[in-house]
Formats: structure tokens, sequence, C-alpha cells
């Protein structure tokens, strides 16, 4: 999972080998019928109808999952069912009883035949508050009748206790004008019928799917099919808009991957959020082996979309080499309701974050001085969280306090770690090798069907690489020390800088320096915070209403614009601002001045490092 702009997650996908091997054997001859009917929805809750398979015991229990692979928070999707109820063949009631958030159990389960319930959607819940508050909107779900379904599979369907190895059929219901975008093969040629298979129900959890009027493109990189498909609630962006950007970003990123990857089919598929009180305020994306959810503001100006759909979906992209490849047994066993989680998102989150970068750098998107900022920054984020936690320890208890506040660390520190170790494996081999080898390495080891074990992984990979390897892995992996981060980039010969840089007028970070009323969309200037020059120079007060800047309109519907337009302004730049105060508005005149803070940065000063430098930036 990619935090990006607000909240951001992961999810890992896989089964059971033995279960895989058992299906060539032994063709299963009952599977689990699913109907989701998204013509009849009612008050914003849509039907799902499971017919069960045949039940040998007295009783069963039906559970939707409190936690998906790899979102490492509690959701409890179960608290978003209703009104579930269990039939025999003759459509008798039998008793059902609700044991937990998620799970109910029904009695007389011999006589089962099926079970309906509706669904709420978890849009309409969020509240947009901190990390972990609320249902990360790219593993959420959407209901709003004839205009858009966002369904994350797991948080419509569930499963019966050990049954969850049986083939599902799922046949979706909708409107005409609707269309279901998904990776998943439609095998009814209806227009108001879709009907998908999958062999086990973690490959259904796997694949989404949202339905809205059709608007997607797609096209082919070195035999992935690739589909890209935009809800847009007011049609302001569209597939067509943004898939050049993304043509070429996953063409660099099957170039950098060379074969590791099969996958032939890959859907992103883009939610854009009209940021109204019920709609979706968790920004990022969700990756799964096949397709990827993106969640986004649609206010955002094309260019900041196209960027951030650069950052977020290249990191989920690369989440097909781990842990989706390269995975532990807890995941490959993943239970959704009694999860235990692995040592390892280092290399789940870490690796990928890392890669997400390198590959920027290695096919010729961004320079070097763009590269090494974002180093610098990662350094630089990661001193606010806890430095002297073992990140093995972090990972395995990352559903609890106090590891859970420390886990947007795994996109900071944890590609640091993969930093790290690449520049270790370059020294040793002469700039030969990289991390990248030994993720092939481990690919080929292990694999979709073949787990690891936790504690046997750093074993594995010292006998792969060096003993220096090993040695980081023990004492800045699973240990305490802090990392020598000067020490590991003088070997390619990159030191520390210190310059002044500008910052942004209308945010420090992540704190702004204006607020908006909902209400009336109105940007005003925060009355409990201190202003900077800006302010001060130009006269503004607390509250003061922005209405305009350089003879440009501001409300909350384009204030992505008035940040981005911001970050172009110079020093000494004339400025004019249209205010309301006090219920009356005028005109203020001045210049633009910039708010400074000195930063540390990196910059490749030794030339003897150069060839290792260009080794691991290029190799």
């Amino acid at each position: 999972m990619k935090k990006s702009i607000i909240v951001l997650a992961l999810v890992a996908f896989l089964w059971n080998s033995n279960t895989a091997n058992a299906q060539k054997k032994s063709t299963p001859t009952q599977n689990i019928k699913v109907g989701i009917d998204l013509v009849d929805v009612k008050d914003d809750k849509v039907k799902v109808t499971v017919q069960a398979p045949k039940i040998k015991s007295d009783k069963i229990t039906y559970s939707i999952p409190k936690i998906v692979p790899g979102t490492y928070s509690e959701d409890n999707y179960g608290k978003n069912i209703e009104d579930l109820k269990a039939f025999d063949a003759k459509g008798t009631a039998l008793a059902v009883t609700k044991t937990d958030d998620n799970t109910w159990s029904i009695s007389s389960a011999k006589n089962l035949a099926k079970i309906t319930y509706l669904v709420n959607d978890t849009f309409d819940t969020e509240k947009g508050g901190s990390f972990g508050t609320d249902i990360f909107s790219p593993a959420g779900t959407n209901i709003e009748a004839g205009k858009n379904f966002m369904i994350n599979t797991h948080g419509f369907v569930g499963y019966f206790q050990d049954q969850k190895d049986l083939p599902y059929q799922v046949t979706i219901t909708h409107p005409e004008t609707l269309w279901g975008a998904t990776s998943m093969i439609d095998t009814d040629a209806s227009a108001t019928k879709d009907v998908f298979n999958t062999p086990r129900y973690a490959e259904l959890v796997e694949n989404p799917i949202m339905y809205a009027k059709p608007d997607y493109t797609s096209f082919n990189v070195n035999g992935m099919d690739i589909q890209i498909v935009v809800y847009s609630p007011s049609g302001k962006v569209t597939a067509e808009s943004i898939t050049p950007e993304m043509k070429k970003m996953m063409t660099a990123q099957k170039t950098f991957l060379g074969n590791i990857n099969s996958t032939k089919k890959y859907s992103v598929l883009l939610y854009l959020s009209s940021m109204q009180p019920n709609d979706a305020k968790g920004f990022g994306a969700l990756e799964h082996p096949t397709a990827t959810t993106v969640v986004l503001p649609e206010m955002m100006p094309l260019a900041e979309l196209q960027k951030s759909m650069i950052d977020v979906v290249s990191h989920e992209f690369f989440h097909i080499l781990t842990p989706l490849t390269i995975h532990s047994n807890e995941i490959q066993y993943f239970d959704y309701n009694t999860p235990k989680m692995s040592q390892h998102l280092w290399m789940y989150e870490g690796v990928t974050e890392y890669f997400a970068n390198l590959f920027q750098i290695n096919q010729g998107l961004i320079d070097e001085t763009d590269f090494l900022n974002r180093i610098a920054e990662k350094i630089e984020q990661s001193k606010s969280l806890n430095d002297t936690m073992p990140f093995t320890t972090m990972s395995a208890n990352v559903l609890k306090s106090p590891y859970k506040e420390q886990y947007l660390n795994v996109y900071q520190k944890g590609a640091l770690i993969g930093m790290c170790i690449d520049i270790i494996i370059r020294e040793k081999s002469n700039g030969e090798k990289g991390i990248l080898n030994l993720m092939q390495q481990l690919s080929k080891e292990y694999g979709v069907n073949k787990a690891f074990n936790d504690e046997e992984l750093f074993a594995k990979i010292t006998a792969l690489t060096y003993p220096e390897v090993g040695a980081f892995l023990s004492t800045y992996v699973s240990g305490p020390t802090p990392i020598p981060y000067d020490t590991f980039l003088a070997k390619v010969g990159v030191t520390k800088t210190k310059d002044k840089k500008a910052g942004n007028v209308f945010l420090k970070g992540q704190s702004p320096y204006i607020t908006v009323n909902k209400e009336t969309k109105e940007i005003l200037v925060r009355p409990d915070t201190e202003l900077i020059e800006f302010y001060t120079s130009l006269e503004l007060k607390a509250n003061d209403i922005l209405m305009a800047i350089n003879n440009k309109a501001y409300t909350l519907d384009n204030i992505y614009e008035m940040i981005g337009e911001s970050e172009n302004w110079k020093e000494n730049d004339a400025i004019t601002i249209k205010i309301k105060r006090d219920g009356k508005e005028q005109i203020i005149t001045g210049k633009v001045h910039l708010p400074y803070e000195e930063i540390e940065g990196l910059k490749a000063t030794d030339s003897t490092k150069s060839n290792l430098k260009n080794a691991w930036m290029k190799g």
C-alpha cells in the first residue's frame, strides 16, 4: 500500500500451495454462488444472496473479513452488513446469531440453502480522520445507484467456515448504462449481467470491480494488456487524459523488472472523489496481483493528478514482485479474521517503495538531483518516527500500539533499508549486481505458491548475497541500532549538503496556513496559527476570506490549483489579492515574500566513486 496525500495502503495476495495442487487432482463438485444486485438499490444498500455449499455440521459460521492482507489495520468490514438471514431450500428461516462484528453463526446448517444480507458502503462513513481511523478508501466500497459502485469484493462477499477453498461464482446484475471494469473475465454476454468465476475466496478478494459509465483506455506493454479506467463525477478527468503518462511509466517499470513478472492483464481503477461530506477522503492506492484501485480528489489539477498517479501506481505495481511473488507463510495462509502478521514489512513495503523511486532514475524519468532529493526527504521524514524500534518487531506487531503508530515508517526507513542493501551489494560485486538481482533470485527460490518462513529469510538473503548484507539485516533491521546513512551513501560518493529552500506560502508540511468553510467553500486565513511574512507583509489577518489572487477566483473547488500555482511564485513577485474582511470586500496589493528553511540535501561530491554511483542509479 502506498501512502499519498492523506492515507495509503498495501494488499497482499496468495493462496495455499497444497490446496492448489489438490485442485489439479480432484475438481470440487461444489461451488459457492453469489448474487449481487446493483439495480434494485434501496436506501443506499445493495442486496447480496449467497447459495451455500452442502454443509455437514449442525452449525456453520459465515464471516466477512476483519482485515484484508496487507492493509495493516483491523477494519471490520462486517460492520457494514445488515439484516443477514439464512434459509433452507423451502424458504424457511433458520436461526442466526451474530457472534462478533464480522461473524454470524447459523443453526440447522445441514439444511442451509442460502443466506441474504444488505451491504452499506464505507465511503459514506469516512470522516477524513487520521491514519487508521477510517477504512482506507481504496480498500473501501461505494454505492451510488445508477452512477458508481466501487466493489472491493471483501466488502460484499464473505466465506463459510473451512470453505474458503471452494470455487466462487459471482453474478452481478447492473444497469445497462454501467460497465464493470475488472481484470476478471465476464462469462455472460448480456449487457445487464456479469458472471465471474474464481477458484477460491482468496482470488475473489484480490479482484476489485468498478461499475460506472464506460471511460477507459487499453494498451499493451511487453505482453501485458493494461486498462486504465476512470470514474470522474463531473467528467472533468478522462482515462485518455492520464493514459500517456501511465503508458510511459508502466513501460519503464516493465523494462526495469525484466522477465520477473508474467502477469498478462492489469487494471488501474481510478475513482475521483468529489470531496463532498459523503465521499471518499482517504487518498492513495491499494494493490492486487492484477489490479490497482486508486482514490484521489477530482479537484486536483491535471498535472498534479498525473504526478500523483505515477508515484502511487508505480508503488502498487511493484508489489507484483513482493509480496505477491515473494512472501512469507503469514501471507500465504492469511486468516482474514485472526491474522498473524509477518516480520518483513521492510521488504514488502520498503523495497517496493525504493523500487518505485529507483526505477525512475534508472529509466530516465527523473534526474539525479530529483532522486537524491527524494532520498534526503525520506531520511528527514524518518527522523520523526521511532528510529530505535526494530523493524521486524514493528512489522510482526503492527496491528497494535505502540507499533501501529510507526507503520508509516515503512515508506521512509523501509525504503532506505532497501537502498542500503542495494549499495552494499553494488560495492561487494563491483557494481555488477544490486538488490533487484537479489529479488530475482528470491523469486526463483520461492514464488506465488511457495512461501518462506519468517525466521529463515535473513539467512537465505545472506547466502544469496554477502555476509555484510546479513550483518546489516541483524544490526539495523532486526536490531535497535539507527542506520548511519552517511556511511552507506559515502560508498557511492554521496554526501550531505545544506541549502535554503523556499517553502509554500499556504502549507508548511502538513500544517496549512489556510482553512475552508465547507458550507460556503470559502478559503480563509487560519485564526489559530502564527502567520509568516507572506501574510504579515500584506497585512492579511486571521479569518480574512481569500476570494481571488491575481484576478483568478478561488474556492474549495479549485484550492489545489491555487496551491499548485503558488509553487511558481518567486520572491518579490507582484501580487494582488481580493479579500473579504468583516463582510466587506477589498483589494490588497504588494509583493510575494516566501518562507525559507535550511534543509539537508544530498549531492554526489566524490568523483572517484562515480562508477559505483552510476551502477547504483543506472545499473
